[in-house]
């Protein structure tokens, strides 16, 4: 095998972890209560804005009943809420309350100013270069 795609792969595999333990510690910063799986549907929502359920449930390859549950406790907690879709009436749209919206913006430039903090020492172009290596291999997972 490659050792640069042994490397790759071991470099990931700390990366992923260290990613699930961090999105853990910043779901609780969101919210004591809100679940570390959920805090990407808050990435998504700020992202993308008002979705349907199914949408989301597309977006992260999950079934129907899954999202319910976090869409659910995530409007308990009072992160999200629900709509009517002008465009179908059967159909609601999810999207961030303003509380929401405020907790996920705090802990999300909380998290970038860590990132700044860390990577003070490096070139911007190499910032950027990681930034663009990343995206690519996003890419290309998803098609």
């Amino acid at each position: 095998m490659d050792h640069e795609f042994l490397a790759l792969e071991r470099e990931l595999a700390v990366f992923l972890r260290r990613a699930r333990a961090s999105s853990g510690e910043m779901a609780r910063e969101v919210h004591p209560e809100l679940e570390p799986a959920a805090y990407g549907l808050l990435v998504r929502l700020e992202a993308a804005g008002r979705q349907r359920a199914t949408e989301l449930a597309a977006y992260f390859g999950v079934g129907k009943a899954t999202m319910s549950r976090q869409l659910h406790s995530l409007e308990n907690l009072g992160l999200v809420a629900r709509e009517p879709d002008p465009a179908d009436g059967r159909a609601w749209l999810v999207h961030l309350t303003d509380d929401g919206l405020a907790r996920f913006r705090s802990v999300r430039d909380a998290r970038r100013g860590r990132y700044v903090r860390k990577l003070a020492d490096w070139d911007r172009a190499e910032v950027a270069e990681l930034a663009r290596l990343l995206h690519q291999l996003n890419a290309r997972a998803e098609s």
